[in-house]
Order: C-alpha cells, then structure tokens, then sequence
C-alpha cells in the first residue's frame, strides 16, 4: 500500500517520493536482477549495476501514470531488458557466445526449464515473438525480466490468470524453438 502510495505521489510530481520509494522497492529489484543474471566472465555486469542503471533510467521517465506495485514492476521489466542489451550490445556481443550476457529463463516453478540463453538472441525472439503476438511477448518480459506472478502479470494486462498461464506457456515454447534453431 505505501509502495503505490508513493507512485501516485511521483506520478503527481513530488521528487521526495522517488526517494521515498526506493528503499521499498529496491530489494526485490536487486533479487530480481540476481536471479536473471548467471555470470561466466569476471567482467560482467553486476546485480548493483543493473538496479542502479535501472534506476536511473525509471527517475529520468517522463510522468507515468502509475496504477500500483505491480504496474511499477511491469514497467521495470521493460526497463531492466533494456539495460541489459545496451550493455551487451556495448560489450561488443555481435554473436552467441561472443561475451554476452548469459540469462536463465526460470519461473521459479517445478516444472520450469532452467536453460541458459544468450540475451541477445533473446532479445531477438522477443522481437519477432511481439509481431506474431505483441500479448505473449508482455507477458515473458513481465515474467522473465520481473519475476510478475501469474496473476501480477494478469493484473497488469487486464486478462485472466488462465490466458496468461496458457499463453507464458506458449510463448516459452515458442522462444526455445526459435532460439535453438538460430
């Protein structure tokens, strides 16, 4: 309650908000950012950087309307993807393997498969996954790069728990496929 409480309060304006938001909000981004995050060199970029880019990049937002916690998070995913490929993409990852960002797409579920995947190549497949359907390439950012619920994500999108479960499936499905084709 006081996490959307301060977004209304940012989204009117009020700067000290912002700054009143951040200690509620960060652990999770941090968490967030450690589990999407599987480091193989040294060099790689870190949890702290990540939420601090992200960050940086949520206060500079224009005023955003915001709904609530969840509407934050979901925005934050959108955020948290772009850090993540302008870093790559910095880093000179031109191919799979080539320094990139290793990511694991893992809902955290018994049945969820734990493969390690190149960013940009996922990035890509998220892409063209929009074009197919713009729906289920929300629905993996809000759940990849947010760790929404089910029902967070449903939330946010305005559907049912039901179609988000069947179409995170679906589109999980999907990526894999293009993925393990490139």
């Amino acid at each position: 309650m006081e996490v959307t409480r301060l977004l209304a309060e940012w989204s009117e304006g009020d700067r000290t908000a912002l700054e009143k938001l951040v200690p509620l909000v960060y652990d999770e981004l941090h968490q967030i950012a450690s589990r999407l995050l599987v480091h193989r060199a040294p060099q790689t970029l870190q949890s702290t950087d990540l939420v601090s880019e992200a960050y940086l990049r949520l206060a500079s937002k224009p005023s955003v309307a915001w709904q609530d916690r969840t509407h934050f998070f979901a925005v934050s995913a959108r955020i948290i993807r772009s850090v993540l490929v302008d870093h790559a993409r910095a880093r000179g990852a031109v191919k799979r393997g080539a320094g990139a960002i290793t990511l694991r797409m893992d809902d955290g579920t018994a049945q969820s498969d734990p493969r390690e995947l190149d960013l940009l190549a996922l990035d890509e497949a998220l892409d063209k996954l929009a074009l197919l359907d713009a729906q289920q390439a929300r629905i993996v950012e809000m759940r990849f790069f947010a760790g929404l619920s089910i029902e967070e994500t449903a939330s946010v999108l305005g559907i049912s728990p039901a179609t988000v479960k069947r179409d995170w499936s679906m589109a999980r499905r999907w990526i894999y496929r293009e993925l393990s084709a490139a």
